[in-house]
């Protein structure tokens, strides 16, 4: 599958070693960044692509969210300065204890048998985000591969999320359609489905991206910390985390299909979800982002997304 993670640079190692950080190291990289350790307690992360006119919003999410930290059982980032270089963002923060929950998928394929350790720390995080609210800074973040809020125009999360969907579609719908037959049909049903839901889901923050190495756990397998939120970060259903959580735990590894549903039911039973709308969730969340890493289809997430719309609907 194609990387698409940013990559760690001689010449960012030499710029943070120049500023007077001594012992700089590559620490992790994702879609959004690199992220290199300072050595004095505190991370620097390179964004890739946000500019630096809305960072000023994604400190205020990470200052939402750190004013539930007395009540979460875990540490979420915090933004302490913020600089441009050469048209780059980079934010100082500090650094958050402990190490991945798991390898990704796309580096280490995981067993078939879901370890107790992993499902339980998935269902605190879960349950610790869900008691964060939704704030109104939330609701105006921009989720990866869009060019509006996505609160922007709506009341309800479902129809800020049907609003999306058809958006994404738009962009390469003809490149999705040749993978997903009757794919008009299906962004259809989902699309209206999503409307059809009731007004009883809470509006609580949503991580968006809580792939395993996004999530750091002490010797136990406690959760110490959640970070890199910015992905698909807004402010939801706490059961659209769910759902996407049970998705991308393991995408790409030869039991993935089997690791989505039994999360799936897992995150039903424990966190009182309703399966179809954890499925409706899942499709929509392919709906809106198959197309994020590369507009010809040649990228394992397209392939995933591809590969969950043609599922049969529950």
């Amino acid at each position: 599958m194609t990387a698409h993670r940013q990559q760690h640079t001689a010449y960012w190692t030499r710029y943070f070693a120049d500023r007077g950080h001594e012992g700089v190291r590559p620490l992790a990289a994702g879609v959004e960044g690199a992220v290199h350790l300072l050595g004095d307690g505190t991370v620097a992360k390179v964004w890739s692509g946000r500019r630096p006119a809305g960072v000023g919003l994604v400190r205020q999410v990470y200052e939402d969210i750190a004013r539930q930290s007395a009540s979460l059982p875990f540490v979420t980032p915090e933004i302490l300065a913020v600089e441009e270089h050469e048209g780059v963002l980079v934010t100082y923060e500090r650094e958050l204890r402990g190490v991945p929950l798991r390898a990704d998928s796309a580096v280490v394929a995981p067993e078939r048998e879901l370890p107790a350790r992993e499902t339980g720390a998935l269902l605190t995080v879960l349950r610790g985000l869900a008691a964060v609210p939704g704030t109104e800074a939330m609701r105006r973040l921009t989720v990866q591969g869009d060019d509006r809020p996505l609160w922007d125009g709506h009341a309800r999360f479902p129809d800020a999320l049907a609003a999306l969907v058809l958006r994404a579609v738009r962009r390469h719908g003809d490149l999705l359609a040749a993978q997903v037959p009757d794919l008009a049909a299906v962004v259809r049903r989902t699309t209206e489905s999503l409307v059809a839901l009731s007004d009883s889901q809470a509006v609580t923050v949503v991580h968006g991206d809580l792939v395993p190495p996004n999530i750091h756990v002490d010797d136990a397998g406690a959760p110490t910390a959640v970070l890199d939120f910015g992905f698909f970060t807004t402010a939801g259903d706490p059961a659209f985390e769910a759902a996407v959580t049970a998705s991308v735990w393991d995408m790409y590894g030869p039991h993935a299909e089997w690791h989505t549903v039994t999360l799936t039911r897992l995150f039903a039973a424990e966190l009182h979800h309703s399966p179809d709308t954890l499925a409706l969730y899942q499709r929509a969340y392919a709906l809106s982002t198959y197309d994020l890493f590369s507009s010809d289809g040649g990228d394992g997430h397209f392939r995933w997304c591809a590969g969950l719309l043609r599922r049969p609907a529950p």
